[in-house]
């Protein structure tokens, strides 16, 4: 069974800030709150082939893993994707100008877990939706309270 999980928010401040931040892996512990770390294995800047190590907890289990990003448009939209472990998973971050200097993001989390995963897919959607939903709300809780740029 395939999980994919769509959330989005809409954050009080301008496209490019949101996604300049959010696209940056320094920031994912600051806003994600199962990322512990996030680590170049490339060179920065973020480009398309630049891989990130994450080292994250989720359903009481410490999860390594590192993305690869495999579509970048800045300001626009975001795909990382690995192929490591039992649930191989594909990220994708979108933003889109909303009223009047606000930004629609958008966050997918999508894959095909294989092995003993395949049968806790529904229990992690449902888990990720939650989590998903939780770090955006805590990404627009740091963003709004910035002053402007």
């Amino acid at each position: 069974m395939a999980v994919d999980v769509l959330t989005e928010i809409v954050i009080a401040r301008p496209v490019d800030e949101v996604a300049a931040y959010a696209a940056d892996p320094a920031n994912a512990p600051h806003w994600y709150r199962n990322i512990s770390s996030a680590r170049w294995v490339t060179d920065p800047p973020l480009r398309l082939g630049s891989r990130i190590a994450f080292e994250a907890r989720f359903l009481g289990r410490v999860l390594a893993y590192t993305y690869e990003i495999v579509e970048h448009e800045p300001g626009r939209r975001l795909v990382m994707r690995t192929a490591q472990g039992p649930f191989p998973m594909e990220t994708t971050y979108t933003w889109e100008p909303v009223g009047s200097g606000g930004t629609r993001m958008t966050l997918r989390n999508r894959g095909e877990p294989a092995g003993f995963a395949r049968f806790t897919a529904p229990m992690m959607a449902a888990s990720m939706r939650r989590a998903n939903s939780a770090d955006l709300a805590r990404l627009k809780t740091v963003l709004d309270g910035r002053g402007q740029p």
